[in-house]
């Protein structure tokens, strides 16, 4: 458990757990030999080794001359290297340690006379040097105390943190200073490194492991990024009106900014905002190369993250799985927030062991355990033991006309006939399903009748519509819903499911200048009478999936597939399942040039999706004695107003 403090209290403490407190009186001799199943804080946090060294990447994208070297800071166990033991590296490699700060409370790196780091941010130090691991911090190129040019991704970035695993196991070179020094070696550490970070932080650890690198044994990426293509666009339909030369300028320091403008012009001329896919894009998708991928993948996620959306975890999961990697997920129904802010203890209980057993060979039965823990209400988790669970198959629902002229049904059974909607810009998901009963103008909806028994939604699903539109430019929305009350994480509340409380609990051990004690968060919760269960969106004129788009030719009739984000969701019984198309998703997607009028062609439509049971379970769900749909609320969980520049990680 947490040692608890008041709010204003920082003391300095030894562990983070009264049971651990008979363990630091052990040498690290005794603890050895004692064998024991977890790693123990044997080793003084107060008098661990802080160091910086610059490693040189090998590139020279900032045109000064010379190669760009990185600053990486460490800190690391002083008793281990007194022993000669070599330890094993947990490392985040970030651009916002000094830009903007990481962690719910903002914290970014501190540094005594000597530019020796004093505060490193979050509590990766504090809890697990004590416990015989180095922890290492990497400025990416182009920030803080780097060399080089932010690229959003691409090879200064993914180079900048690869060069730091190669000098740990001894293939690249390292300096005590910035300019010129002495050249430095990883003599202290075993090469075994595991990659952790949120965001961004976990988007480099992503793109890391899809090269392949030698020593990278496991990356922990949270609401990470794995193709920077679909954090931009989806099927070309813009998600915001902003492209990675902003994102880079916004991190970057001065200095880059006076040095780098041939990559600013590069990032601007290859991320043309027609939605394009560009070579840009393609260097940036670590999908395309989870082939390479040798570390094993500890992936956790919001299911309700509009910043770093779902639509980066199915493929990404499943191409790792395609490819034989040892993986893990926890899916939470936070927005972009860290799981230290909404499972605390039982996260750095799971992330200890898992890094005991990846970087240290520890034998603790974490890989013989659940792969999957998935938050089904506030606070409430269930585990499967594979994910998507053992017997989910695809299920092919098909919209139809209902009793009610503008009311459509879904169900197995193909429909006929065309239902219309024109697009308004001004409306959302929320507007659309809190209305779909009623035949309004702006969305097609189809709903199943109440279900009889619980049906459960594993996986990602895929919308085929075929479509006739007025003008020369349509966006599409297609959008899974859950039509029944409900108490979920606020999402869309600025806390994106979590408020942060004044109390303190402390995880690890702490110094004058670095402690280990952060604010308590819970829940925030909202009763809805809907919930959305998953999104996709498109630009019809990508409809030939070329990755161009063209103009559509008004009266013509075209036919495109939505890929909707993966998710997991109980449908209730008495609940409803709905399947809603539609035009743009105020805040979520940018409005095409036109307002189309599109029709939808029944026959012709239809959705795929993943139930626990396959067609089975879907059937025994729609089908039996009638039962009465609960009273809704006439509301649900409204997404948060659209932001021009979102930044990954610059939230929770």
């Amino acid at each position: 458990m947490p040692i608890r403090t008041r709010p204003t209290t920082w003391r300095t403490l030894a562990t983070a757990a009264t049971a651990a407190l008979t363990a630091t009186l052990l040498t690290p001799a005794a603890a050895d030999a004692a064998a024991p199943r977890e790693s123990r804080p044997v080793h003084s946090y107060a008098d661990a080794i802080r160091e910086a060294v610059w490693v040189d990447t090998g590139l020279d994208e900032d045109l000064d001359g010379r190669t760009d070297r990185v600053a990486v800071d460490i800190v690391r166990p002083r008793e281990a290297g007194r022993a000669g033991r070599k330890v094993p590296v947990i490392m985040d490699a970030s651009p916002y340690y000094s830009c903007c700060g990481r962690g719910n409370e903002s914290q970014t790196k501190t540094y005594d006379g000597h530019g020796d780091i004093v505060r490193m941010p979050l509590f990766y130090d504090n809890w697990f040097v004590p416990r015989g691991y180095a922890v290492v911090g990497v400025d990416l190129a182009g920030t803080s105390r780097s060399d080089g040019c932010v690229d959003v991704g691409g090879r200064s970035d993914i180079r900048s943190a690869k060069a730091v695993v190669d000098w740990l196991n001894g293939r690249a070179t390292a300096y005590s200073s910035r300019t010129g020094g002495e050249r430095v070696r990883a003599d202290w550490t075993d090469g075994s490194t595991g990659m952790i970070g949120k965001s961004w932080d976990g988007t480099i650890a992503n793109g890391v492991a899809a090269t392949g690198v030698k020593g990278l044994k496991t990356i922990v990426p949270i609401a990470a990024i794995s193709s920077w293509y679909d954090y931009y666009f989806t099927q070309g339909a813009p998600l915001y009106d902003s492209g990675p030369d902003w994102l880079a300028r916004y991190v970057q320091t001065p200095e880059a900014r006076e040095h780098c403008t041939e990559v600013a012009r590069e990032l601007t001329d290859g991320a043309p905002r027609t939605g394009d896919h560009t070579p840009l894009w393609t260097e940036r998708d670590y999908v395309r190369a989870a082939k390479k991928v040798r570390a094993s993948v500890f992936l956790v996620h919001g299911m309700q993250d509009l910043n770093v959306r779902m639509q980066h975890v199915g493929p990404w999961w499943d191409a790792l799985g395609k490819n034989g990697v040892r993986r893990k997920i926890w899916l939470s129904q936070t927005g972009h927030v860290d799981p230290f802010d909404f499972r605390r203890a039982e996260w750095v209980r799971t992330l200890h062991r898992w890094f005991d057993h990846e970087l240290k060979g520890i034998d603790n039965g974490i890989d013989r355990e659940p792969v999957a823990d998935i938050e089904r209400a506030p606070d409430e988790w269930v585990t499967s033991t594979a994910w998507p669970p053992r017997g989910t198959h695809t299920v092919t629902l098909r919209p139809a006309h209902g009793a009610r002229d503008g009311v459509g049904t879904l169900g197995l059974r193909p429909g006929r006939g065309t239902a219309s909607f024109t697009d308004d810009p001004a409306l959302d998901e929320t507007d659309w399903a809190t209305r779909i009963d009623l035949p309004t103008p702006e969305k097609a909806g189809f709903v199943t009748r109440p279900l009889t028994r619980d049906l459960r939604l594993a996986g990602s699903s895929r919308v085929t519509v075929t479509v006739t539109p007025s003008t020369p430019t349509a966006h599409l929305s297609a959008v899974l819903v859950d039509l029944g009350p409900d108490t979920i994480r606020d999402y869309a509340d600025a806390g994106e499911g979590i408020v942060t409380l004044p109390e303190r609990t402390c995880w690890g051990a702490s110094t004058e200048g670095d402690s280990s004690c952060y604010r308590e968060t819970r829940a925030k919760t909202a009763d809805v009478g809907h919930t959305v269960v998953s999104r996709g969106w498109a630009d019809l004129g990508e409809h030939a999936g070329t990755g161009r788009g063209e103009p559509l030719v008004p009266g013509k009739r075209y036919t495109i597939a939505l890929d909707l984000a993966a998710a997991d969701h109980v449908v209730p019984r008495g609940h409803r399942l709905a399947l809603i198309v539609a035009g743009t998703d105020r805040g979520l997607i940018d409005p095409p040039a036109d307002s189309p009028t599109l029709t939808l062609d029944l026959a012709r439509t239809s959705a795929r999706v993943p139930f626990a049971g396959g067609a089975a379970a879907f059937a025994r769900a729609t089908s039996g004695p009638p039962v009465t749909a609960p009273h809704t609320a006439p509301d649900g969980v409204r997404p948060p107003a659209a932001t021009a520049h979102r930044v990954p990680g610059e939230t929770r």
